[in-house]
């Protein structure tokens, strides 16, 4: 069995994202300083199935090694939603369970993406994501709120995270709420590249 997994950006000052996001404004707007690394990655680009990046190199690396152990995500219905007024066809190449409190039927895209509509929590979520993903981890893509969901359920083994060298000063943060005692933290990996630093820790439930 796979672990439980997320993989996130947040600026200096521990911001997710900014404010008065929706479609019309992924992520608040901040996308282009969280996430600058990224952009700058034959990687990313490859996953969108574009052409595009200035550089193969370490943050390409951890880019391939998080989509690679991946078999299953789970995200909140406003990540959806962002994120399909910009996303290619078959981005995810795996089934997808969104969070919501719509009733909807899967979405089934050319590939291997399947949009599952979650309507009965994350246990339920979860529960549907392992057996999609075998022996793969599942991803909790986002948003933060999600996140922490998972996060104060005592439920995510690993995480990744990407800190750009920026302060947003306001916005939405990764880990707001969280309880302090509720897991022990071993950092596994730190490396630090032009754009970011990349930090990768184990969390063990108490």
């Amino acid at each position: 069995m796979g672990k439980i997994i997320f993989d996130s950006g947040i600026s200096l000052d521990g911001f997710f994202a900014g404010e008065d996001r929706g479609p019309h404004n992924p992520m608040g707007g901040v996308s282009g300083l969280i996430h600058q690394w990224m952009f700058r990655q034959k990687a990313f680009w490859r996953h969108l199935q574009m052409e595009g990046g200035a550089e193969y190199g370490p943050d390409s690396k951890r880019i391939e090694e998080v989509i690679a152990r991946t078999g299953a995500y789970i995200m909140g219905k406003r990540m959806f939603e962002e994120g399909m007024a910009g996303w290619p066809e078959d981005l995810f190449a795996a089934d997808v369970y969104v969070l919501t409190h719509e009733q909807r039927d899967p979405l089934v895209q050319k590939g291997g993406t399947t949009f599952h509509f979650i309507t009965d929590g994350i246990e339920s979520a979860l529960e549907k994501a392992r057996q999609s993903a075998g022996e793969k981890d599942i991803r909790i893509q986002g948003g933060a709120n999600v996140i922490q969901q998972f996060l104060r359920a005592g439920l995510i083994d690993e995480f990744y995270l990407h800190i750009s060298p920026v302060f947003l000063g306001r916005g939405i943060r990764l880990f707001e709420g969280i309880d302090r005692d509720l897991y022990d933290l071993q950092l596994l990996e730190a490396v630090p590249t032009d754009l970011t630093t990349h930090l990768r820790y184990q969390l063990t439930k108490r």
